[in-house]
């Protein structure tokens, strides 16, 4: 697929059938964000499949953001391990590196004919607790996962953009 119809076509699922995800899609998906690039290369990221029965339901307890998804990815980054500035104190790329995983997992999960949905609504320091993750490491979204339920679409919000002369300055 062209990445800019791929772009365009994805959307947030909100609803999610029970359909399991196959282990080759899942594959896939991890391969999508082996590749991806972080600062200085230092990967400090961490991915959690959640998809046992207890995993999905200690994570249910803790989001009304899950919609039914069998899958639910936690992203972390190790604190110990992401780039730090050299320049400006507190400048760090843990956040960033970990979003531009979860971007390219959301984009490949798609392309396998998976919904996704970036959920930040969620107890950080209580879900790295409930599952006992390094003291090091900080979570920074969930990423639902899994097949759209029958009449799942956009919100009627997908289509809509700014200008670019809204958001785009040339200096």
């Amino acid at each position: 697929m062209v990445f800019i119809d791929l772009a365009k076509e994805r959307y947030s699922v909100r609803k999610f059938s029970d359909r399991p995800v196959e282990q080759e899609k899942l594959d896939r998906i991890i391969e999508a964000a082996l590749v991806a690039p972080t600062a200085k290369n230092n990967q400090p990221w961490r991915m959690y499949v959640l998809k046992s029965e207890e995993a999905l339901a200690k994570i249910n307890a803790l989001s009304r953001c899950i919609f039914g998804a069998p899958v639910v990815l936690l992203f972390t980054y190790d604190r110990n391990e992401e780039w730090k500035s050299p320049l400006e104190d507190g400048v760090h790329a843990g956040v960033e590196d970990a979003s531009i995983v979860a971007t390219h997992v959301m984009l490949e999960a798609w392309e396998q004919g998976l919904g996704s949905l970036w959920v930040n609504l969620f107890p950080n320091t209580e879900t790295e607790r409930a599952f006992d993750l390094p003291e090091s490491e900080r979570s920074v979204l969930l990423m639902p996962i899994g097949y759209a339920d029958e009449g799942s679409g956009p919100s009627e919000r997908h289509a809509l953009s700014r200008p670019a002369d809204e958001l785009v300055r040339y200096l």
